[in-house]
């Protein structure tokens, strides 16, 4: 639900914001009006996207959270723009032109620029000169600019005011010049547009930092126009700047090493040419002054949180398509699982849960050094598998997951043929599950590290469902997470989890609360409520059954009905996406049938023969239709992929094993906007820079791969000390021009032709080092 104040009645400069928004999601201002509606009454995206395509005209969830955002930072900029009018108007300074002005801003930065002339303010340099008379002094020296500074200004000496000679009051003129030149709106949009064109980043490391910043080495000796500075560059430079390695600055090449280029913007702004007048000289200090001391550090400030905002927005896009995909992955299905949470010295903590992903038996065992227990973990095993009748292991990809999946194997080979499957899962979070309150709920009796061997088995089983147990920013499969603003990032986490747990639906009597919590309509309190039903009352058996929940009232059950799944229910509508609201719509088509609703569930054949037209209504227009009909042929269809694994070469089980040209299968673990991570089994995952994952340009990683994704590579190079990975997806390219271990820069990945693929890039240590730091 839109998290906002009351709407707000609003301006006639405000009554083009469906058109804005429009613009902004490639909609009709008829749609987004309509969005707008349903939003203030407060129905969910995931809700409006699904079930009222014809009110919105088809929005999807997207363009419905873009809508969302843009919907709150204009009404907030509404709220910000009735302020400014009310406090111009209260200091008798507001003027039509101006109050147009404001009304026409189409940005908060143009609103305060039309502000800052009115804005309160601490008492200034410029405010005294005023209050000393000296005011008029400053009006002389630009409307009589022949006459000489020194001589206008001894009228205006006032030594009760601190102004004991003439020049104390040209200071003081001065002053006030330059607060009022830095200002104007108008050329302050000029000058920020000159700079965003213009500008470029400069940084350099700090003396005496060389060797504690090593890991920022590429921007000791930094330079790069500010637009093009891509965000994982703008991201690290101003992490090098917060640690204290790295000083940034921004500037803009001076033809003549002597007259900024903005100096001279200031100068055509209000018409101070010089033309060899006596002033001429004292205008050109007051103009250097502007620049120098009031407009270039904000300006600058300004820009560089400018680059931060778009660092972050791309880094938090990044992460947000990233979790998508890791929580859309394949679930490997209500199979027995037996989860591992490998370890050395501290043994290979054991889980089994049963095809619910109900805990049923756990132990410990011993088979690495240095007890070395290999045999008798087997027998444990072997005997875990057979009892609970295991289908899957899971082994968590940590500190000695080779050697255990090399126990798995075993396994595996001493048992007789029963289709038992190893599978080597991320265990990102599973730590944090375990130490939450929720894992101490559910596991109140259990220690902490077998907690995690039986996240890593139900992650296995469906990833989605355990992984909304984590706090997302704690899975780790963003770049640069801790450098963001953690409201945003947590804020478009929290949207993909939602829009991704009611794109797949809820098994009502099967789901855990926090899984729950995010089904469209409900919260953490009817979530709980809704396990305590069940647990006190038994299975549901309808849908129309969950309204006895506490506190699940009529607009929640609306919202969440559709998303909420009861398998075996007598109505076998309730195990479908089909709304309750759209029953009479099932009805009718089976009485256009000539058969019971029943038989209509999964037979394509009938259902195929239908026109969609015939059943549209004055609730129920043609997309509604359509999507019950298809949702009739496959009920209850999981949109994830089939379930598929990836297989590590034998013998490759540390990073000194790997050799230049040798090819893996590997797992995608991370994509970020220079290149994707790949799991190969050595546990260190290496980088496949965006220049390498195909033959072709790659513009975007994220149009090539996925994480999740089981792909095959080939090893450029390895450097084991720092542990350093180069990997490439364009398996038929001759490696051994990348065997030195001193390169480190990429090749760029420019457009070419496809007789000339790009060339393989060497480590990059800088992208390596920053993606390793934002794992943790």
């Amino acid at each position: 639900m839109l998290q906002q104040a009351a709407p707000l009645k609003l301006h006639k400069s405000m009554q083009n914001l469906e058109q804005q928004i429009a613009s902004d999601i490639n909609a009709q201002a008829q749609q987004v009006s309509a969005a707008i509606k349903l939003l203030d009454e407060g129905s969910t995206v995931p809700f409006i996207a699904r079930y009222r395509k014809e009110v919105t005209g088809g929005l999807d969830d997207g363009q419905l959270r873009l809508l969302e955002q843009r919907l709150i930072y204009l009404r907030e900029m509404q709220q910000r723009r009735s302020a400014i009018l009310k406090s111009i108007a209260e200091q008798d300074k507001l003027t039509p032109q101006l109050e147009q002005a404001i009304n026409a801003a189409s940005s908060k930065t143009e609103l305060e620029d039309l502000y800052l002339p009115y804005k309160p303010k601490r008492r200034t340099k410029g405010q005294i000169a005023i209050e000393a008379g000296i005011e008029p002094l400053a009006e002389l020296l630009l409307s009589q600019p022949d006459t000489s500074p020194e001589s206008l200004a001894e009228d205006f000496i006032n030594n009760e005011a601190g102004f004991a000679d003439s020049k104390a009051a040209l200071d003081g003129a001065k002053f006030i010049l330059m607060e009022r030149f830095a200002v104007q709106a108008p050329l302050l949009a000029k000058l920020r547009l000159f700079l965003q064109q213009n500008a470029a980043v400069k940084a350099e490391v700090i003396d005496g930092q060389q060797q504690n910043g090593q890991k920022f080495q590429d921007y000791f000796d930094y330079h790069e126009a500010i637009g093009k500075i891509p965000s994982h560059r703008a991201l690290a430079i101003l992490r090098g700047r917060n640690e204290g390695i790295l000083n940034l600055s921004v500037e803009v090449e001076q033809e003549d090493g002597l007259n900024h280029p903005a100096e001279q913007m200031i100068r055509d702004y209000f018409a101070l040419a010089p033309k060899g007048h006596a002033s001429d000289r004292w205008i050109a200090t007051v103009v250097q002054w502007t620049w120098r001391v009031k407009l270039k550090l904000q300006l600058e400030t300004e820009l560089l949180n400018q680059l931060r905002e778009r660092g972050e927005d791309e880094a938090i896009s990044v992460f947000s398509r990233n979790l998508n995909d890791l929580l859309m992955a394949a679930p490997a299905g209500p199979k027995a699982t037996l989860g591992l949470d490998p370890g050395l010295r501290t043994g290979v903590k054991v889980a089994v849960v049963d095809a619910t992903g109900k805990l049923v038996a756990y132990d410990t065992i011993y088979p690495h050094a240095p007890r070395n227990q290999w045999q008798d973990s087997l027998k444990t095993l072997a005997g875990l598998v057979t009892k609970h009748q295991v289908k899957l292991i899971s082994v968590g990809n940590g500190t000695a997951s080779r050697e255990t999946d090399k126990l798995a194997a075993d396994l595996i080979g001493m048992l007789p043929p029963q289709g038992l499957q190893k599978v080597m899962v991320s265990e990102a979070g599973a730590s944090v599950y375990s130490a939450s309150e929720l894992a101490a709920q559910e596991f109140p009796e259990l220690d902490v590290s077998i907690r995690g061997a039986v996240s890593i088995a139900r992650r296995l089983q469906d990833p989605l469902a355990e992984l909304v147990k984590i706090e997302p920013k704690a899975i780790g499969v963003g770049q640069y997470q801790h450098d963001v603003s953690q409201s945003k990032l947590s804020q478009q986490l929290d949207s993909v989890v939602e829009d991704c747990v009611n794109a797949v639906g809820v098994d009502v009597n099967m789901a855990s609360a926090p899984l729950l919590s995010f089904v469209a309509g409900l919260n953490t309190t009817i979530a709980q409520n809704i396990v305590a039903y069940r647990d006190e009352h038994g299975a549901f058996k309808s849908r129309a059954a969950i309204k006895k929940v506490a506190r699940l009232g009529p607009k929640a059950f609306e919202q969440a009905a559709g998303f909420l799944r009861i398998n075996q229910a007598k109505n076998a509508l309730d195990g479908s996406a089909v709304h309750p609201e759209a029953y009479p719509v099932v009805q009718a088509i089976a009485e256009h049938s000539q058969c019971e609703v029943s038989q209509l569930i999964a037979n394509g054949e009938r259902l195929n023969k239908l026109d969609p037209k015939q059943f549209i209504s004055d609730k129920f227009g043609l997309p509604t239709v359509t999507d019950i009909i298809d949702e009739l042929k496959k009920p209850g269809r999981d949109p994830r992929p089939e379930f598929a694994t990836a297989t590590f070469k034998e013998g490759v089980n540390t990073i000194s094993d790997l050799k230049p040209a040798m090819l893996l299968e590997g797992v995608v673990t991370n994509v970020t906007n220079f290149g994707a991570f790949v799991d190969v089994g050595v546990h260190q995952d290496g980088l496949v820079h965006i220049s390498c994952l195909a033959n072709h340009f790659v513009k975007d990683p994220h149009q090539v791969v996925k994480a999740g994704d089981i792909v095959k590579v080939k090893v450029l190079e390895v450097e084991v000390q720092r542990k350093r990975i180069a990997l490439s997806m364009r398996l038929d390219e001759d490696v051994r021009s990348n065997q030195s271990t001193n390169k480190t820069k990429p090749t760029p990945n420019k457009p070419h032709s496809a007789k000339k693929p790009q060339a393989s890039a060497p480590i990059n240590s800088a992208f390596a080092d920053a993606f390793a730091k934002a794992k943790k």
